[in-house]
């Protein structure tokens, strides 16, 4: 079995809380036509890299009813900055357009086999996945990216298209697993996509 979710797989169901103090389940976000969940944190130079130009595909696509859910999944005990407190500090600090939920147990993260942060995953209203890996090509320097695959996938499918790539590969720092060095992914966590 993969280690992370396969293409038309439904969205493994949650319940975590996030910075703005409530608790939030996969159902709270019933209403939406498409539904992103992407793993991050807040010390990884590559989710720092990108992230505005995340803001911008979300802003771009949430008047379509698409709604973006950040997860961080990171131990605190590998990363002291990926703490709950530095969560609610940072989305203070930048105002992201979505919810940012935290992880604590790590068992989310597994669910849906998050390999890196960033590491995005789009669903279709039957929560079905239709796209999973990067946001863009270069996310350390989103400003030198010459692909944003994310929004490839939502224009795609909110045009009733195929999505032209459905999966490639997460670009980033792997996940912070608790009681494992900082660089330890799963033994089956792999490539999504092989490399040339």
């Amino acid at each position: 079995m993969a280690f992370t979710l396969q293409l038309g797989e439904k969205a493994p169901d949650f319940e975590l809380p996030a910075t703005d103090g409530k608790t939030y389940r996969l159902s709270d976000f019933d209403d939406s036509p498409v539904l992103v969940i992407f793993f991050t944190c807040n010390h990884c130079p590559y989710v720092k890299g990108s992230d505005e130009v995340t803001r911008q595909t979300a802003l771009r696509f949430m008047p379509q009813g698409v709604r973006f859910v950040a997860i961080n999944s990171n131990s605190e005990n590998t990363y002291a900055e990926d703490s709950f407190e530095h969560m609610v500090k940072r989305m203070e600090e930048h105002k992201f357009p979505w919810v940012y939920l935290r992880d604590k147990s790590q068992q989310v993260a597994w669910a849906y086999g998050a390999l890196r942060t960033p590491h995005f995953y789009v669903f279709d209203k039957a929560r079905r996945l239709i796209y999973t890996g990067r946001g863009v090509d270069n996310p350390l320097e989103a400003e030198k990216s010459t692909v944003n695959d994310l929004a490839n996938a939502l224009e795609d499918h909110l045009a009733g298209r195929p999505v032209r790539v459905p999966i490639t590969n997460p670009i980033g720092c792997n996940v912070k697993w608790e009681g494992r060095e900082a660089h330890w992914m799963p033994p089956e966590a792999c490539d999504l996509v092989p490399r040339a």
